[in-house]
């Protein structure tokens, strides 16, 4: 039998592994520039946490969930997003308590799962990295938020990038627009598509976010979600705006623009870069917003919630067609070459005494010919090597080689142990 891995998922080798690494380092610098902290959530959950959190007419919820029953009958989800697990996990540790200091800022990364046909940087199983920032109603966070992803990408070395953004309002905004819309979509509906059907009594915003064509000419003409908000969310969006001019970052208003999640409500935004990697015109690489009644929805306070999300695996698509160079470090420091089997023991104790000290370093493991070592050295690009054989073990000293200029120097093996740094630094 030939074993292959499960469809929609992705080996990551060495020579990849080194982009993501340092993806996510520098996430981590960027986050913690703006004092966000790692949280790290359970790869699975209660259905319930994403079913009442992403809604139950979402296609994550209704088509690409993968959702099983555990040996102890329990309803179990592999996570399809980064949100609810961590709103679920700050309502269970209490983390709204007076003791916390507000707003509460974390941020995740990690493997997500959903069920869907695997394509150019989306896969079945895929990478987020993500942020949420809890207790605040304030605009000017929704636009931190907004600020740091687009500061995140630009050191990712993305600069063609274009921010769209809306408001899907208070609860009497939606609510509002909702009956606007089934009273607009009502006489079309046997033209809708089936899915928008099932979804016009539900939740009928969900039809603006139809790839359908049949639904197209009605999306297209539908009221503006703009033309219903309240004097506090026009006082919201209006704010969200000024913080923007404020900080030169342009913006676009699409008013159909709807996220594919159920719980977001007041400033939502996605952050799109040109790309033909990811097909013609512009194409979302990270995408958010704001979710005051999520905390609630999951058995806590109404605390409200903002963040966003950015698939790894389409940045890592992005980067390689904008032919950006991903910083490496994998020059190796030395190289210890060992001539004969009695030197074997003395090149392991070297290399774990340079290990030891913060340098990396390698020896043969293959019983080689010095001249097969030597070449190793070559490739591994190593900046010196240290030669053992009889006479060298006699001596107790190494021969030292800077492989850049071939000088060459004799070096006693205390010196090594003792003081590594004092040998190679010079």
């Amino acid at each position: 039998m030939r074993y292959q891995r499960p469809k929609g998922t992705a080996d990551i080798l060495p020579g990849d592994s080194e982009k993501w690494q340092y993806v996510e380092a520098t996430a981590r610098a960027v986050f913690k520039t703006y004092q966000f902290k790692e949280i790290r959530t359970p790869m699975f959950e209660n259905f319930e946490v994403f079913s009442r959190s992403a809604g139950d007419t979402s296609d994550i919820v209704t088509k690409e969930m993968y959702d099983f029953h555990d040996k102890g009958d329990r309803h179990i989800t592999l996570r399809p997003e980064g949100t609810a697990g961590v709103v679920r996990a700050f309502v269970e540790n209490k983390l709204y308590g007076p003791q916390v200091l507000k707003p509460y800022k974390v941020y995740y990364m990690g493997p997500m799962f959903r069920y869907e046909r695997p394509q150019s940087g989306r896969l079945r199983e895929f990478h987020q990295l993500g942020v949420e920032a809890f207790g605040s109603e304030s605009a000017a966070l929704d636009v931190e938020v907004i600020a740091m992803g687009f500061n995140l990408l630009k050191k990712f070395g993305l600069n063609d990038l274009k921010l769209v953004i809306n408001t899907l309002g208070d609860q009497q905004t939606r609510d509002d627009y909702r009956q606007a819309l089934i009273d607009y979509l009502e006489p079309h509906f046997d033209e809708l598509s089936d899915d928008s059907k099932e979804r016009l009594h539900k939740n009928p915003l969900r039809v603006l976010d139809s790839k359908a064509p049949e639904d197209q000419q009605f999306v297209a003409d539908a009221p503006s979600i703009l033309d219903y908000l309240t004097p506090e969310a026009q006082e919201h969006f209006d704010q969200t705006k000024t913080y923007l001019d404020a900080l030169e970052i342009p913006y676009e208003i699409d008013a159909t623009m709807v996220r594919g999640l159920d719980y977001y409500n007041h400033t939502i935004f996605e952050i799109m870069t040109h790309s033909k990697a990811l097909g013609k015109g512009y194409t979302t690489i990270c995408a958010g917003g704001r979710y005051n009644g999520l905390v609630k929805e999951l058995g806590g306070p109404e605390v409200s919630g903002v963040g966003f999300g950015l698939g790894v695996e389409r940045l890592l698509v992005l980067m390689d067609a904008e032919n950006i160079e991903v910083p490496t470090d994998d020059q190796l420091d030395v190289y210890v070459v060992g001539i004969g089997d009695e030197a074997s023991a003395t090149t392991l104790k070297l290399v774990q005494a340079l290990r030891a000290a913060g340098y990396k370093a390698e020896r043969d493991y293959l019983d080689r010919k010095p001249k097969a070592q030597f070449k190793s050295a070559d490739r591994l690009n190593a900046r010196y090597t240290m030669t053992v054989g009889e006479a060298e073990l006699a001596e107790q000293a190494v021969n030292l080689k800077a492989m850049a200029t071939g000088d060459e120097t004799k070096v006693a093996m205390a010196d090594i142990y003792q003081d590594a740094h004092q040998v190679l630094d010079k």
